[in-house]
């Protein structure tokens, strides 16, 4: 056994932190496409504060491991300017042709980053994840303010900008909802969010590798959008709702998937 086995084992058992969890979790949906067929790529940026204040560094140190999988880390000046660049990951098929099927975006930050996110994070949900896109938001809430100045939780700010919330916690539902995460986005074209607690960033397990355990069903009676766009001004006005429908097909998603227990 060794080390990186947290990061390249891909069946069988092994023990990591909430944090290393993270770090595998694109690591995982990227190996899960290309058995599939698909050139897909993932973008991650973000801004440190715990309880995630270790994701960067986590990152950073797995060296060669993202680039073969096409992963890309690239901190952000701010939390909003990091959502801003996971938005722009979404609609990237309106600079042109690109050599990907689509891009996994995957921002960070602490509950008050949330808040302060919220304007980019209402737009670039309302303007969807198209084709073999998705982006999910990990949201790390310190409600006991171990390490934070203020207590705080991100689930009514992500819930007011229509983005659906999974709430991990163990290292083990990290993964498997976090792969729960990326297949809901891709169905429905909406970002999910993650809430990610102190004890759950900070803590660790064993967790059960197994590709075969990330298989969805996925309801009928859905299409999404498969072509990128920029909103316009007027998008409220020609789209009444513009979200409805879309939470409509995660709750059908869930049920689907026997979430719902």
């Amino acid at each position: 056994m060794k080390l990186t086995d947290r990061y390249t084992a891909e069946s069988g058992s092994v023990y990591m932190t909430g944090i290393q969890a993270l770090v595998r979790l694109p690591m995982d949906q990227m190996r899960a496409d290309r058995r599939a067929g698909l050139k897909t790529g993932t973008f991650i940026s973000g801004y440190e504060g715990s309880p995630l204040g270790g994701y960067d560094l986590a990152l950073q140190r797995t060296g060669k491991l993202l680039q073969e999988l096409d992963i890309h880390f690239w901190p952000g000046t701010n939390e909003d300017l990091a959502a801003t660049a996971i938005f722009g990951s979404q609609i990237y098929q309106v600079a042109g042709p690109s050599k990907y099927d689509g891009v996994l975006g995957i921002w960070y930050g602490k509950g008050p980053g949330v808040d302060r996110s919220g304007d980019v994070f209402r737009h670039a949900n309302l303007s969807g994840s198209p084709g073999h896109c998705a982006a999910i938001v990990l949201a790390g809430d310190d409600h006991a303010c171990k390490s934070s100045s203020i207590p705080h939780q991100s689930d009514f700010a992500l819930m007011s900008a229509a983005i659906p919330v999974l709430f991990p916690g163990n290292t083990q539902e990290v993964l498997d909802f976090g792969r729960l995460a990326i297949a809901l986005s891709r169905y429905t074209g909406a970002w999910c969010g993650l809430k990610l607690l102190t004890h759950v960033c900070d803590g660790g397990g064993t967790v059960t590798l197994d590709p075969r355990r990330w298989q969805y069903t996925l309801p009928e009676g859905y299409t999404k959008r498969t072509e990128p766009r920029l909103l316009i001004p007027y998008t409220s006005a020609i789209e009444p709702e513009p979200n409805r429908h879309r939470l409509e097909a995660a709750k059908a998603f869930v049920r689907a998937n026997g979430l719902n227990r």
